[in-house]
């Protein structure tokens, strides 16, 4: 049985766009980066726009490749 692309890139090593992709989705789960706070209460945060929220994980995206550049 030949190895098609797909299975070459769930087994074997990823590159470094994936492996950035892959700490920002974790760091973005549990930390809730970039969604911002519940505005519940006095003078809470609002909810920050999906542009924003978009906007936010593109830098953490950028951040994370960076780290792994090095």
């Amino acid at each position: 049985m030949a190895n098609d692309a797909k299975s070459e890139s769930k087994n074997g090593p990823k590159d470094k766009d994936e492996i950035a992709l892959e700490l920002m989705k974790f760091i973005a789960v549990t930390t809730g980066y970039g969604k911002g706070g519940a505005g519940a209460g006095f003078g809470g945060k609002t909810a920050r726009s999906a542009e924003e929220y978009a906007d936010s994980l593109l830098q953490l995206f950028e951040r994370c490749r960076t780290i792994i550049g090095k």
